[in-house]
């Protein structure tokens, strides 16, 4: 009767191994499908981190840049968005004098009025109107565009960022990094790529980038290509240099004060250590002689 249980027990734990190694052998695949077909979490890719001359504590933007940046808004992004939150007269900021800015903005018609006889009319720009909206209203962006409205530029530096995550959110607080929204800006129009994991579903009249935050891919088609804009600086006529000049630009759209910003920091941080040093001093002096 011993042997006989024994040789149950045997033949149960054969099988069991059994079905123990083939399981093993299964689970990689299986894990491989399962983390295939698992639901992706976007963007698919993280922005890769630029180089920017506004970055850190001491950072000043480009003027150059920010000029070149402005010439590839104006005559490729203009033509979907909007950013009806910056004035003409702001971009003396960039440089230009006022005689340029007014030039400039003649370039545009703005709606006014009413009129004496209470109607609207259209006139040309003045530096204190704001860039014009492409479209008359959000349902006819929307209608021009596959059902999906062109967002507004002029706080979408600010308002586009990426979690970087821990233990890298920890560092950004020592390095100040702030420029979560350039880098996505730069990543998203460089990062438009023809051929999509066969697993992902792309719906017709998208276009794959695995750097857009929402999904897949987008709306808008690759918006630029080389040599699209000309230079007058002889700058690199190039998608990535358009990139770099268009994110930085924007990101002075969304943050012109950036400069002043940064120096009434650095101002505030000298005064709160001689502060602090005028403080330990003064409590020495008052209780250097006392005893305790």
């Amino acid at each position: 009767m011993k042997k006989l249980v024994a040789g149950i027990l045997s033949l149960a734990l054969v099988a069991g191994l059994g079905v123990s190694f083939a399981t093993a052998e299964e689970a990689a695949p299986a894990a491989g499908a399962e983390a295939e077909h698992a639901t992706p979490h976007y963007p698919l890719h993280k922005p890769k981190q630029q180089d920017w001359s506004f970055a850190g504590p001491f950072g000043k933007y480009d003027k150059g840049q920010l000029q070149r940046g402005l010439k590839v808004y104006t005559e490729v992004c203009s033509a979907c968005h909007s950013m009806n939150l910056v004035s003409f007269r702001t971009l003396e900021g960039l440089g230009y004098s006022e005689a340029q800015v007014k030039a400039f903005a003649a370039n545009y018609e703005v709606q006014d009025g009413p009129n004496s006889d209470g109607e609207m009319y259209m006139r040309k720009a003045v530096p204190s109107d704001h860039f014009p909206s492409p479209y008359a209203n959000h349902e006819a962006a929307a209608a021009s565009n596959n059902g999906a409205a062109p967002p507004d530029f002029s706080l979408i530096a600010k308002a586009r960022g990426i979690t970087r995550g821990f233990p890298q959110f920890v560092f950004d607080i020592f390095t100040q990094y702030q420029e979560g929204g350039p880098d996505y800006i730069y990543s998203l129009l460089t990062g438009y790529e023809e051929e999509k994991p066969a697993h992902l579903e792309v719906a017709e009249g998208t276009h794959y980038n695995p750097y857009f935050a929402n999904a897949a891919a987008l709306a808008m088609a690759k918006p630029i290509s080389d040599d699209q804009v000309t230079y007058d600086d002889g700058s690199p006529q190039t998608v990535d240099q358009y990139a770099h000049d268009v994110a930085a630009f924007l990101m002075w759209a969304a943050e012109p004060h950036l400069e002043e910003r940064k120096r009434t920091g650095f101002m505030v941080m000298v005064f709160l250590l001689i502060f602090t040093g005028l403080i330990y001093l003064t409590k020495k002096s008052v209780y250097a002689n006392k005893e305790h």
